[in-house]
């Protein structure tokens, strides 16, 4: 059994931090004013993170720090000025989506642990082995795994695993949600979701129902198997929620796993009482048990939003948290007052002004004693304090009170010394000089196909120089000949174990088969570095590039060609420098890659693909896709990308292949719109926008 199972609250105020502590919380992770996946939080300024890092610290806690964004250029310029303050003060962890960010404080900031967050979309044993070569040494993986995805990585890698366990449920896998971003411009990768998630939407028979809205997680009757698992962090949800909604969940998975860790299965059992204090503490959408146990199913979903009702917790409790210390002073006359406290760890002493001879009324211990306990505000409070005292002495109570005072400050900063760190020198890193770009070229033209009725049509297009096939395109589909073009593979979105089991028996015809691949996700590329694989490998806009430390990093692996993320505008395109890389200029962009299925949970499995759409409150129609093969979704934007206006601006970025995404276009739609394009970009013709509902997406507007 396990004795050392980490309890993390979240903390978006003081106040929700010191409720964690209170509760029996082992560490706490919170933001600040940038850099947070959380932008609606309360958060923490600078002088307020510093205070926080302290106040954990004396109480023997842990404090990370989350910095889960996406880092557009020029912030990775203040990255460094912005964690200074917080690493010199003893920070215990910062949590990284962005691969140029962990590089970069990896090199600034070497005694920094990284935590890799689930915004990362880890899905298994090679994703988790990755960030372990770049120096993580704990992996948060994405929700959507069941235990024995979660033991592997534990088993295999070695690495610290942090498993959410209470709260909100995304519908989507983290990382890999542009919902919000495309629809309003609030991004999901930037802390600014507007959760549109959350809203009615109608299938096919048009029903509102909130079929994309997942209950809250609540796994406390599962900690037994989940402490079995090897987890090492119980992750709670809630920076946006209430302190007394963050004291009531931690306190009771710190009540019930100290209870497992001492009395084993025999002696673990949830009272009701307890459980409706758990549920009751924020009342949503219902209770689930998560992707655990299970892949996906309707029980997980909340198809109709509750009426409001206030939450009904555990109070705060409104006395200060004290940690107990031990003291012993010391009173001769003639000689300074001694005082020696400490705690088991750490022990002080300090002299304060000389004893007196009393001429009236002479002290004695217990009016020492007394005044000596009153610690009031401070973190500490006198466990046990001896008082040894001549008789007939004298000391000002104000003597006294300067002692204690004086004491307390003098184990305060020992204690804290213990966590602070130096920096050596000024590490601030720019690579704007590193970088070699290639020469300016024309621009490759390639196409994306989703639907093997496509492939005769690209293939045999004079425009078309490279295609992108999906695995359900079929592998006869392109042994025959590809007449001269380039043909690469597209990985899974999304690559778990039934992805690697299959695959690892499709290599070899890959390698014969296929001129590349195009990799979506980390677990897909380090599967294919760990099998040598010879040929040359892409990325896809979701493995996001966004500065130009991701830039390297993707580079630094082995990727020869990146697509520039959907997320940044023309101007924040050219400050990254996406000269000889790719950009996706046409197509209807995916929203949502889910582990739910909306035929599953609609009309139930079919085993077989089938598109459906999601109509909004306006009217608007979202395609989904169920890619079986790996039991997913994909959720495609209502309207498709269109970026023939702004070709003038395109070429003047130089990107080396402009691609045109195929997925719900007629044979008729499609063979005009790679003309249209073809025209534009390889003859530099002027050429008319077709007449059709688009979108130009974030190349003007960006994200905040």
């Amino acid at each position: 059994m396990r004795n050392n199972v980490e309890i993390l609250a979240p903390a978006g105020s003081r106040e929700s931090l010191e409720a964690a502590v209170h509760a029996g919380a082992d560490a706490v992770y919170l933001g600040g004013k940038r850099f947070g996946a959380r932008a609606y939080a309360d958060n923490f300024g600078e002088e307020e993170l510093l205070s926080a890092i302290d106040y954990v610290h004396i109480h023997g806690k842990r404090l990370y720090l989350t910095v889960n964004t996406l880092f557009k250029e020029k912030e990775m310029e203040e990255l460094y000025s912005y964690l200074v303050p917080c690493y010199r003060e003893g920070l215990d962890a910062v949590i990284v989506q962005d691969i140029g960010a962990m590089d970069f404080i990896r090199e600034a900031f070497p005694a920094l642990p990284v935590h890799v967050s689930t915004q990362a979309t880890v899905t298994g044993v090679y994703g988790a082995a990755f960030f372990q070569e770049k120096g993580a040494v704990r992996i948060v993986p994405a929700r959507e795994l069941c235990l024995g995805e979660v033991k592997g990585i534990k088993e295999q890698t070695g690495m610290e695993v942090e498993c959410f366990v209470h709260g909100a449920l995304c519908y989507c896998y983290s990382g890999q949600c542009l919902f919000s971003s495309l629809l309003g411009g609030r991004s999901g990768n930037r802390g600014q979701c507007a959760q549109p998630c959350r809203l009615p939407y109608m299938v096919r028979d048009h029903k509102k129902r909130d079929i994309l809205s997942l209950k809250d997680l609540c796994t406390i009757d599962m900690l037994p198997e989940l402490i079995e698992t090897g987890i090492d962090s119980f992750k709670v949800e809630g920076r946006m929620k209430q302190p007394d909604y963050v004291y009531t969940v931690v306190s009771m998975y710190r009540k019930y796993a100290d209870l497992y860790q001492e009395h084993g299965k025999k002696g673990f059992a949830i009272s009701d009482r307890d459980k409706n204090f758990l549920q009751g503490s924020y009342k949503r959408r219902g209770y689930t048990r998560g992707y655990y146990k299970q892949h996906n199913g309707k029980d997980m979903i909340s198809f109709y939003r509750p009426e409001e009702s206030p939450g009904e917790g555990l109070p705060v409790p409104q006395y200060k948290m004290q940690e107990k210390i031990n003291g012993k002073l010391i009173l001769s006359k003639g000689e300074r007052v001694k005082l020696y406290i400490g705690t088991k760890e750490t022990n002080i002493f300090c002299e304060g002004d000389r004893v007196q001879q009393a001429q009236k009324q002479p002290l004695d211990a217990a009016r020492i004693e007394k005044q000596m306990r009153k610690t009031g505000s401070t973190e500490f409070v006198f466990e046990q304090l001896d008082v040894l005292a001549e008789k007939d002495i004298f000391l000002p109570v104000q003597s006294l009170n300067e002692l204690r005072r004086d004491g307390i400050r003098k184990l305060e900063e020992q204690i804290l010394a213990g966590y602070c760190r130096e920096i050596q020198g000024d590490e601030r890193k720019s690579l704007k000089d590193q970088f070699r770009e290639p020469e300016e070229m024309q621009p490759e033209l390639s196409v994306l196909v989703t639907d093997r009725m496509y492939l005769d049509l690209v293939l045999g297009d004079k425009y078309i120089d490279t295609v992108y096939v999906d695995e359900n395109t079929g592998f006869d589909a392109v042994r025959t000949g590809n007449k001269g073009k380039k043909v690469f593979l597209a990985m899974p979105y999304i690559f778990r174990e039934n992805a690697v089991s299959r695959w690892n028996k499709l290599y070899s015809e890959i390698v014969r088969c296929f001129d590349g691949v195009l990799v979506r996700n980390i677990d897909g590329f380090q599967w294919l570095k760990k099998k040598g694989y010879p040929k040359e490998i892409r990325s896809d806009d979701n493995l996001y590039v966004f500065n130009r430390w991701s830039k390297k990093a993707v580079k630094d692996m082995g990727i020869t060609r990146f697509f520039a993320p959907a997320e940044l505008n023309g101007r924040e395109l050219k400050e990254l420098g996406i000269v000889g890389e790719g950009l996706i200029v046409y197509g209807n962009h995916p929203v949502m890659i889910s582990a739910n299925c909306i035929q599953k949970n609609t009309k139930g499995c079919l085993g077989k693909e089938k598109r459906l759409y999601l109509t909004d409150r306006y009217q608007k129609k979202f395609a989904v896709k169920n890619w079986c093969t790996d039991c997913y979704n994909v959720i495609y934007n209502c309207q498709p990308l269109m970026l023939l206006s702004q070709s003038g601006e395109i070429k003047g970025l130089h990107p080396g292949e402009l691609r045109m995404d195929l997925t719900f276009e007629s044979l008729k739609e499609a063979e005009q719109l790679i003309r249209i394009f073809g025209e534009c970009f390889k003859e530099n013709l002027s050429v008319p926008v077709p007449d059709m509902d688009y979108t130009k997406g974030h190349f003007k507007r960006g994200v905040k």
